[in-house]
């Protein structure tokens, strides 16, 4: 993958946030019946607001499974039974049709029409996000990018689980035992610990997160805050997935996620999202996101099987919406990298200048001869610093005008003599 289009990687599409409730839902209208023809996209009750046609189908009006063991797996995940219709769970949580099926919408679920498939927990869930929204705690487009939010992150981690985690494991023991036949006990025996596991992850993840917003200067910094970007992407992936096969293509992506989630995560970073053959960072300070660059640079050059990798870091303002992040400095990261030459890292001047305001970097190589040679003079240690930085070729990219690059290094100490 190329990083030249930045908009629709790095400036943060992951999801609109707007409260809009799209397409789609467990149900529209204040009545249950069938959805009517047309150009009206309704859920599962019909009636509905007017919206386009898709230019691809949707089957909105998908009947849930009827398979035997899908049906007990999912009594026993939901704890309890189908007992409910759209409608009729929106009626019992003191919920309007509309507003069920904006929060359904947003938490990612299938249209079933008025199937009878819903549960207690459902009605539970629609009643306290409406019991949010009434006791003023969230405003009703805040209620809907809750849920969207929650849908997609959790959608995700349970896709993984499946796919990677739980197929791995019911595959059968003996011979002549079915993956079935597996499945039931080890989802009951799994279930609990993996719930507590998850909801012991999100309370420690949420309170890091709540810590760096409330430490911000004002309140504007809450949203819009100075953070450094980075963007870390493999070269000549697109030539790679001609020639490795399907799971060794998927083998060496997961390595690839792995090793820079753990090395963002062990030097103080953020890992914003991870993208097949890039991963997008973020740091509070610009020497962590400098760090991080160079350690991922060094470790994957010591890795034979990995192609040769590129990072490009920017440090400015940034917009923070569910957990992605917009605005222009991550463009202009993403720019830099799609510049960057092979196992190296670019910066923008404002990282390079944050760096040399901290004392991490050098403004130029003559600053540390002079400094040297005033230390040496004076009997002092000379400074040392972490990092240099070389003034790259200025150039013009699309969208952002004429930028200088810095190209960061490691700064191996001076020997004296």
């Amino acid at each position: 993958m190329t990083v030249d289009d930045a908009n629709s990687r790095g400036s943060g599409s992951s999801g609109s946030g707007s409260g809009d409730p799209g397409p789609g839902g467990p149900g529209d209208s204040q009545e249950p019946g069938p959805a009517p023809g047309g150009s009206r996209d309704a859920g599962p009750g019909g009636g509905g607001a007017e919206y386009p046609t898709p230019h691809h189908v949707v089957d909105h009006t998908a009947e849930p499974t009827d398979d035997p063991l899908a049906i007990r797996l999912e009594q026993l995940i939901l704890g309890a039974d189908r007992r409910y219709t759209p409608f009729q769970a929106a009626r019992t949580a003191g919920v309007s049709m509309d507003l069920a099926s904006r929060f359904w919408r947003a938490m990612g679920f299938a249209d079933i029409g008025q199937a009878k498939a819903l549960t207690e927990a459902d009605v539970l869930a629609l009643r306290r996000l409406a019991g949010l929204v009434e006791a003023g705690l969230l405003s009703e487009p805040m209620a809907v990018q809750v849920a969207r939010s929650t849908g997609q992150t959790t959608a995700r981690l349970a896709e993984w689980q499946i796919d990677s985690f739980l197929e791995g494991l019911t595959e059968p023991p003996e011979p002549g035992m079915t993956r079935t036949e597996v499945t039931y006990p080890l989802v009951e025996l799994l279930l609990p610990e993996l719930q507590e596991f998850l909801v012991y992850v999100w309370r420690r993840q949420l309170a890091a997160a709540t810590g760096r917003v409330v430490q911000a200067a004002d309140d504007e910094e809450m949203v819009d805050r100075r953070l450094a970007v980075g963007f870390a992407d493999l070269v000549g992936f697109t030539r790679l997935t001609r020639r490795l096969e399907e799971e060794e293509l998927g083998e060496l992506v997961e390595a690839f996620e792995t090793t820079c989630a753990d090395l963002v995560a062990a030097h103080g970073g953020r890992l914003i999202k991870t993208l097949g053959d890039e991963v997008l960072y973020a740091a509070d300070d610009a020497g962590t996101a400098a760090e991080i660059a160079l350690r991922l640079i060094e470790t994957l050059a010591h890795d034979e099987t990995m192609p040769a990798l590129r990072v490009g870091i920017a440090f400015g303002t940034v917009t923070t919406r569910m957990g992605d992040v917009f605005g222009t400095t991550v463009n202009l990261a993403s720019r830099l990298t799609s510049i960057a030459p092979k196992d190296a890292v670019l910066v923008d001047g404002a990282l390079a200048e944050e760096l040399s305001r901290t004392g991490e970097a050098p403004v130029s190589e003559a600053q540390v001869a002079e400094e040297i040679a005033r230390a040496e003079k004076e009997g002092e240690a000379p400074p040392s610093y972490r990092f240099a930085l070389q003034p790259m070729w200025q150039r013009p990219v699309r969208g952002l005008g004429v930028i200088e690059p810095w190209l960061l290094t490691r700064r191996e100490p001076k020997i004296p003599g």
